[in-house]
């Protein structure tokens, strides 16, 4: 299993190399560009697929980590609707210089959530990891 998953991680790590070149080749053409974005959703989906398939496959190999799984899962959710609710009441206008206008409320309120969102898993990620070394010391 492990030599799979090296195997796979060798292919996704080429598929990223290659297009990195094409976009430095090409200059950081719309192309390019649209073809790593085009890449990070594809590999965004995976990990959203990956996680989901693994929290499902461990609660039924384990099914005494139902529990936390659950609590983690309303978490997640909780964080999310939170940030989307302050991402809501604020009024913010980004400008759009191709049109020389605005960009329209919703796709501005879902960045400022996604922007929220990753401030709180950055922080919780730095507060896990040195929870967990101070942890270590104590033992």
């Amino acid at each position: 299993m492990k030599k799979i998953l090296n195997i796979i991680l060798g292919i996704l790590l080429a598929i990223m190399a290659v297009l990195g070149i094409y976009a430095i080749a090409t200059g950081g053409s719309d192309a390019s560009i649209s073809a790593n974005l085009i890449w990070c959703y594809i590999l965004l989906v995976l990990a959203i697929v990956s996680a989901i398939f693994c929290a499902v496959f461990g609660m039924v190999q384990s099914p005494s980590g139902i529990k936390g799984t659950l609590l983690s899962s309303a978490l997640i959710v909780v964080v999310v609707a939170i940030a989307y609710f302050v991402a809501a009441s604020h009024h913010i206008e980004i400008p759009d210089f191709a049109s020389g206008g605005v960009f329209a409320r919703t796709p501005t309120v879902i960045a400022d959530c996604g922007i929220l969102v990753t401030y709180v898993a950055m922080i919780a990620a730095v507060v896990v990891a040195l929870y967990s070394e101070v942890a270590k010391l104590f033992k």
